[in-house]
């Protein structure tokens, strides 16, 4: 029996508890920590309800909880620009931690976690939990098949709605110190699935971004052109200036012997799925209802994650996977500033 503890108990932190609830044959949420009390209170009241005649520890300070507890899990799901530094002080003391997108700010930060791992060994995940969508495994399992033959482009629409009021409510999000814009932020998650399933190292990143409407420092609508070393072309469109409501999130993939799209509202209902292998064609695809844009995916990660522990294997979702993830933004984002595509140098 695994036992976790939460690190930032705010917007996304319900999933995080509801994982643990889930999971309760392998694990245990023992503490919750927040600078805001109300808030830890507030996940420790989910989890208690969740788990009759649990007890969680609520801590203010999450140094004093990795110096109090025993743990095995940390869980990070605070603002973005505090993933780095508290993962390497949780691994330092020998944790696991699960991070939430993205896994940090910078490739250096993202460097030093993956190296710390190494030296303290222990394991890191990061929060992409889209992957594990019914829909997303299928579709992986199809390009694993080589239904799409040789991969033509790939495409990644995020079409949302963070009106000035979410952003308001939390005044780190938007700002270039703890979030990033629409691209880090809202979709990360989609530009992880396109360059897991393309499956190539990125070549080149060229992009146009602008801050159009809402009240923060990075942008809220970006568009960047991917060249794979594979040949193929990413195309990603991320904007929170949808009128009025959130539109879609879709992946579309299309090669010589196949085209999938998948939509809905956290990537998890087929939109067309059209292959040369019958097999492919025919395969029994189960969508699923989601409650809202963070998907169900976080109980699966925890459950293969705490799998990978007991069995001292990679996770399903590495560290390496969100250095990826955030390396195309960071690319991205250095474009927008020079107006020139960035060759990726690896």
């Amino acid at each position: 029996m695994k036992k976790i503890a939460i690190i930032g108990c705010g917007r996304i932190s319900y999933k995080h508890v509801e994982a643990v609830i889930n999971n309760a044959s392998l694990a245990e949420l023992v503490a919750v920590c927040d600078v805001d009390i109300t808030k830890a209170e507030k996940a420790k009241k989910q989890y208690e309800d969740g788990i009759k005649g649990s007890n969680v520890k609520v801590y203010e300070n999450y140094l004093d909880m990795i110096q109090n507890e025993d743990l095995d899990i940390v869980t990070i799901a605070t603002e973005s620009g505090y993933h780095a530094e508290i993962a390497i002080n949780v691994m330092n003391k020998g944790i696991h931690v699960a991070i939430e997108k993205p896994m940090a700010m910078t490739l250096d930060e993202a460097d030093e976690i993956i190296k710390v791992s190494k030296e303290n060994n222990v394991k890191v995940t990061v929060c992409h939990q889209n992957r594990f969508n019914p829909v997303i495994q299928k579709l992986i399992e199809a390009k694993n098949k080589d239904g799409f033959g040789k991969i033509i482009n790939g495409t990644a629409r995020i079409l949302w709605n963070r009106n000035d009021d979410y952003y308001k409510q939390a005044p780190w999000r938007g700002t270039w110190k703890l979030d990033g814009g629409t691209l880090m932020n809202q979709c990360i998650h989609n530009i992880d699935l396109l360059r897991w399933v393309v499956g190539s190292d990125v070549d080149t990143v060229y992009a146009q971004c602008d801050t159009f409407l809402r009240p923060i420092e990075a942008e809220d609508f970006g568009a960047v052109l991917i060249r794979f070393k594979s040949g193929a072309i990413g195309i990603i469109e991320g904007s929170a200036c949808v009128y009025p409501k959130n539109l879609e999130e879709t992946l579309s993939i299309f090669g010589e012997t196949g085209t999938a799209c998948i939509g809905g509202l956290a990537v998890n209902k087929i939109e067309t799925w059209a292959f040369e292998n019958q097999d492919i064609n025919n395969m029994d695809i189960c969508e699923e209802e989601v409650d809202s844009v963070y998907g169900s995916g976080h109980t699966p990660l925890i459950k293969d994650f705490i799998e990978a522990i007991d069995s001292d294997r990679q996770p399903y979702i590495t560290s390496q996977d969100g250095r990826n993830a955030i390396e195309i933004i960071l690319s991205a984002y250095e474009s927008r500033k020079t107006g020139l595509p960035v060759k990726i140098k690896r």
